[in-house]
């Protein structure tokens, strides 16, 4: 009796061992990755929809099924800008809705097989395995205008971005097109920017007064620094007027280049100014005065500095303004 109940008793200790052997090779066993699909199958998959142009029926009313306020990727925001009003008679609203931009619907709206993954469509901004090449053109189907024609050798072309890398069409506010939101939006990627015109000199641009696209043109490369105006004196002069000239008596620096003297953006120093003066203006002028000595600490040359007596320093047509004081 003793012997047979020690069997049972080795049996049930090697059959708990077993059990928990194959439990803790259950638990420790990875669960199966999702079936995803690569760039090139999606492209694939985008283009073969495309030419068969299976749209939906039900249009913006099947897409919110999902992407309605409570989803994660919401879409009712398109409805209180311009491009989800009926009224706009040239957008997606008074198309194909929905699939103008994200193309046919086809089976995406049905739930996938097990081991399938949702049917694609033409997603958008910087996260998107569409490339920002076809993402583009989507949206240069419609805005094609003198500002945006040449594109595709922009600065920010030849950076892979893509239109909704910065402009977004799922809320009610573009940040682009907002002038308090702009700056913050284009000061994400030009960090640099972003320090300069929270200096104690520059342009009121965080006033909302000004916007960076007041100067730059982010869908062009033709001219330098992606301006607005062929040059950047013609930019400068576009609000500063008064410094175009002729002048009878003009000061070099003034005619070739603002920017040998300013820095656009901001600067730690009055008017925008690259160096504090004197120091700025004896880079060029090195010499000794031409009419007195003045040493480098005179009381002439502190305070105001070279502008107490050169005041007219952009330009004068007084008949004795050669030295720029009159």
């Amino acid at each position: 009796m003793k012997a047979m109940f020690l069997r049972w008793l080795v049996t049930g200790i090697l059959g708990l061992g077993v059990i928990f052997t194959v439990s803790s090779e259950d638990i420790a066993k990875p669960e199966p990755k999702a079936a995803t699909l690569t760039q090139e199958e999606i492209e694939t998959i985008l283009d073969t929809k495309f030419s068969e142009g299976k749209y939906s029926r039900r249009g913006a009313d099947g897409c919110l099924r999902c992407h309605d306020d409570t989803s994660d990727k919401p879409a009712t925001g398109i409805f209180d800008n311009i491009h989800g009003k009926s009224a706009n008679l040239h957008g997606p609203m008074n198309d194909k809705q929905c699939e103008a931009c994200h193309g046919p619907a086809n089976n995406h709206a049905r739930n996938p097989r097990k081991g399938q993954v949702r049917e694609p469509m033409i997603t958008f901004g910087p996260n998107s395995p569409v490339p920002a090449e076809k993402q583009n053109s989507v949206c240069l189907s419609c805005h094609q205008d003198a500002k945006r024609s040449t594109w595709h050798s922009s600065e920010h072309a030849f950076e892979g971005l893509s239109c909704a890398s910065c402009h977004q069409l799922h809320q009610k506010d573009d940040p682009m097109m907002v002038a308090e939101m702009q700056a913050d939006k284009c000061t994400d990627c030009h960090s640099r920017t972003k320090s300069d015109i929270h200096k104690r000199s520059r342009h009121p641009i965080i006033d909302g007064v000004m916007t960076c696209s007041s100067c730059h043109n982010p869908h062009q490369a033709l001219n330098e620094a992606s301006l607005n105006w062929s040059t950047v004196n013609n930019a400068c002069y576009e609000c500063h007027a008064e410094k175009r000239g002729p002048f009878l008596w003009e000061h070099e620096p003034v005619t070739e280049d603002c920017t040998s003297c300013h820095t656009p953006h901001g600067s730690v120093n009055k008017a925008l100014l690259n160096k504090r003066l004197p120091m700025l203006c004896q880079e060029c002028h090195r010499a000794p005065h031409a009419n007195v000595a003045i040493p480098e600490n005179d009381l002439r040359v502190r305070g105001g500095s070279c502008l107490n007596c050169h005041n007219q320093v952009h330009g004068s047509n007084h008949p004795r303004g050669q030295t720029l004081s009159y």
